[in-house]
């Protein structure tokens, strides 16, 4: 069975989590500092999404299959 994620993606990870552990990391538009580990996860992945490397696609909002199952 094939891997999910390729090497780019997980190099891309690796730098996030140790930005983010001597507290470079900064998210998107308000430049805060990342904190968690699962925020800095992501954005390891999008940023190997953007370079092209092999990472699946990102997981639908649960949140409009909810709204069009109520009645």
């Amino acid at each position: 069975m094939a891997s999910k994620y390729g090497t780019k993606a997980s190099e891309k990870v690796e730098k996030a989590m140790h930005e983010r552990k001597t507290g470079e990391l900064k998210s998107g538009k308000s430049g805060k500092t990342v904190k968690s580990r699962a925020q800095a996860v992501a954005i390891g992945l999008s940023e190997a999404r953007k370079a092209g490397g092999k990472v699946p696609a990102k997981k639908k909002s649960s949140s409009s299959k909810k709204s069009s199952h109520a009645s």
